[in-house]
């Protein structure tokens, strides 16, 4: 409960004090990109039930001569990216907060077609809310093993409290502020070594 107090006041808190920097980030999606604004898609979140997470557009919609939708790193526009090296797309997720779907701090919400590649011990990392920023974030992200970021979520999930999540806080300024990092979702068919298991592993061309 006192966990839940803390997002909705500190959400409330930025979405009024950061309503100017939402407003002309939107118009300059808008001119830049056209509509949508805004990015949905279905994430799993607490036990794995999915929810829709929101984020700025950072994509045009680009396509080939035979109507094919290019790959994510030829559509991600350079106002795209300065987006991402700040997380300034990320910036939505307040209402993921305020509705209750998301954690300021916790395991970020990945793709739903990861599911199926979980073994028991990884899926645990649903087992609080997901994050806008958390664990596996701070120690690496995408340059560390896939199976990696998803042992330190469990891990989080194992051993979160006040003074974790406060260095959390603190190593997320840092790595905003290098501004590095910006890089399109990985799909399931792109991660490294997503699962565990043996027939997985075998199954992915892995073994």
């Amino acid at each position: 409960m006192v966990r839940r107090l803390f997002d909705l006041s500190g959400a409330t808190v930025l979405a009024l004090l950061l309503s100017p920097v939402l407003g002309a980030l939107g118009l300059a999606i808008r001119f830049r990109m056209g509509s949508p604004v805004l990015f949905r898609q279905q994430r799993p979140g607490f036990r794995g039930e999915p929810f829709e997470v929101l984020k700025f557009r950072t994509m045009k919609d680009a396509v080939d001569r035979e109507g094919n939708q290019l790959p994510d790193r030829e559509r991600l526009t350079k106002l795209g990216i300065f987006m991402r090296q700040l997380s300034l797309d990320e910036l939505p997720q307040l209402w993921n907060i305020l509705r209750g779907d998301m954690s300021f701090i916790g395991p970020r919400p990945l793709l739903m077609e990861f599911l199926k590649w979980y073994s028991p011990e990884q899926m645990r990392r649903h087992d609080v809310k997901p994050g806008v920023t958390g664990w596996a974030q701070v120690q690496g992200r995408h340059d560390i093993p896939f199976s990696k970021r998803l042992a330190l979520d469990v891990w989080y999930v194992d051993n979160r409290s006040l003074l974790v999540d406060l260095e959390i806080v603190g190593l997320t300024v840092l790595k905003v502020l290098s501004m590095r990092g910006a890089q399109p979702a990985q799909t399931d068919a792109e991660v490294d070594d997503v699962g565990l298991h043996d027939a997985v592993r075998r199954e992915r061309g892995l073994m």
